[in-house]
């Protein structure tokens, strides 16, 4: 392993505990719920391009990816990308 790959490890680790972070404290409890638990399950088998593409799910407000999980609006196609659609086949357990 080259240094170079030991950087890009540590910046994707550092990545994925800030988004873990971010998935868990939303301010609204049910996403907290959601995405924590989400991000718990997946986060960790998250590449550099899936992490992107939750990053930018996580800009998104937290009523408008309610809206998507609950099937009240379905998902804009800018967002429609595959850790958006992994997160619509997730189920929280209680």
């Amino acid at each position: 392993m080259t240094v170079e790959d030991m950087t890009t490890d540590t910046d994707l680790e550092t990545r994925r505990k800030r988004l873990l972070y971010r998935s868990t404290y939303r301010g609204n409890k049910e996403n907290d719920i959601l995405l924590g638990q989400f991000a718990r399950a997946h986060i960790a088998e998250f590449g550099a391009a899936e992490l992107d593409q939750y990053e930018r799910l996580l800009a998104v407000g937290d009523n408008d990816i309610y809206d998507w999980i609950a099937g009240k609006t379905a998902v804009p196609p800018e967002h429609d990308t595959p850790v958006v659609r992994t997160l619509l086949a997730f189920r929280v357990r209680f």
